[in-house]
């Protein structure tokens, strides 16, 4: 059922659209899980560094997708706040056509990069072609990816956090049968794995049209719909070109993290990709928590309801640190397993690596709470440069950190460089949120 987070308790409200958005990217960490698991146990520690080397190149991509789509599904978010029918027509036709021309051009630019990327990350001799093989898989299926976000934006700024959920169950399931079965049976390698993530993706997609399309009258667009003015081109590309770039931007810097790693050889790269993979627990989780409160922001921001965005924000950070310091725990005291789960009877040094990275990161996840909930709340208020100019705060941090710190402290100093460029981007966004919010409490005493 869709939700309209204009009405009700900001706490409860939030809460019921965030749980299944949680458990749509957990469903999302489990396939990809499953793609490394049975990568690493069947194909050996060179194939799961091979993914591994070419993870940071995908989420750069990925991260563009998520921003784009996102801020198209604030746009629309905007419109069914002020209750506009057209609106919210115009909306989605816009950001169906803005995704087909995004997904040409990035499958075409990502393709024709994709070698002197990997010999710009290092990738070592030994796994270049599976690396290869897995990445120019996964980037031919970029359509899928940009349809799925698309679709999972758009009915969740309808305030309906229940189909992605059920989609991305099925599509997790079935990414996990069609790995084992494009591995083993049909030895197409590391690329078998990319194939089942990408076809899992795209069935996501078509199940959630199908079910939107049912729920809203507003997706069953017409000729007319299409026939879309300049502004409102225009206003989807301010909001959502932006969010799409800075999400990319903040990747570059993971992407010099990844180069570092890459050359210290496979063992590291193996250690550092069963840590990350892992990490991408709390790293979901705040995202899902950051996609909620900014649904939740855009609905009340274009109902004029700013005093329920101050009091939705907190609770959601609160809900959120909460979720941050059980996975913290969790993840520090189970740190021993996760090597074991990715790799067969694995080295020492493997070992090693991946407790380094953890305990370096989890410790900060408080951090990485503050830096969704509040970026995801001014980029809904419609204020795109702020966050953009945090994520270049974060980008000169991780690479400034990754370039000096590993001189003196070695991988330690590469595994820094994710909590400080969260403390730097908090150093922007807090104060700037609280300005922002400053009138509405104002107006409630």
């Amino acid at each position: 059922m869709a939700q309209d987070l204009t009405k009700g308790k900001p706490f409860s409200a939030i809460l019921i659209f965030a749980l299944p958005v949680i458990g749509g990217n957990l469903f999302q960490l489990f396939y990809t899980l499953a793609d490394t698991i049975i990568v690493g146990q069947t194909l050996g520690a060179d194939a799961l560094a091979a993914v591994g080397s070419t993870t940071t190149i995908i989420y750069l991509v990925l991260c563009f997708i998520q921003g784009i789509t996102g801020g198209f599904g604030i746009c629309l978010g905007h419109q069914f706040g002020q209750r506009s029918e057209g609106g919210m027509r115009s909306s989605v036709a816009a950001s169906t056509l803005l995704s087909v021309f995004f997904s040409v051009g990035i499958t075409i630019l990502s393709c024709c990069l994709a070698h002197p990327i990997l010999h710009w990350l290092n990738t070592p001799a030994e796994i270049y072609d599976m690396a290869y093989d897995y990445m120019i898989a996964i980037l031919l299926g970029t359509g899928a990816t940009v349809f799925y976000n698309m679709i999972s934006n758009i009915l969740r700024a309808l305030g309906d956090s229940r189909t992605p959920l059920a989609a991305l169950v099925f599509s997790s399931l079935l990414n996990i049968v069609l790995d084992y079965v494009f591995i083993v049976p049909f030895e197409m390698g590391v690329a078998g794995a990319a194939w089942a993530t990408v076809l899992s993706q795209l069935l996501s997609a078509v199940l959630s049209v199908c079910i939107g399309l049912k729920k809203f009258s507003v997706l069953r667009l017409r000729a007319e719909d299409f026939h879309l003015s300049s502004g409102t081109v225009r206003r989807h590309l301010q909001i959502g070109f932006p969010m799409g770039f800075q999400m990319s931007v903040m990747c570059i810097g993971q992407l010099a993290m990844q180069g570092a790693v890459n050359a210290l050889g496979p063992d590291c790269i193996a250690g550092y990709t069963a840590a990350t993979k892992v990490d991408q627990l709390s790293v979901l989780v705040n995202n899902a928590m950051g996609i909620a409160v900014s649904n939740y922001v855009a609905q009340n921001y274009g109902a004029g309801l700013g005093g329920r965005i101050r009091k939705g924000a907190a609770a959601c950070l609160l809900q959120t640190s909460i979720a941050n310091v059980v996975m913290c725990a969790l993840i520090l005291l189970g740190r021993s397993l996760v090597v074991p789960l990715f790799v067969n009877e694995p080295t020492a040094e493997i070992q090693l690596y991946s407790d380094q990275y953890l305990l370096s990161v989890a410790p900060f996840y408080l951090l990485l709470g503050v830096l969704s909930i509040y970026r995801s709340s001014i980029q809904s208020m419609g204020n795109s440069l702020v966050p953009f100019l945090a994520c270049i705060i974060e980008l000169f941090a991780r690479v400034g950190t990754t370039l000096i710190l590993p001189s003196f402290i070695g991988y330690t100093g590469i595994c820094l460089a994710t909590p400080v460029a969260w403390i730097g981007a908090c150093a922007l966004l807090v104060p700037v949120y609280r300005r922002s919010v400053r009138p509405y409490a104002e107006k409630d005493r």
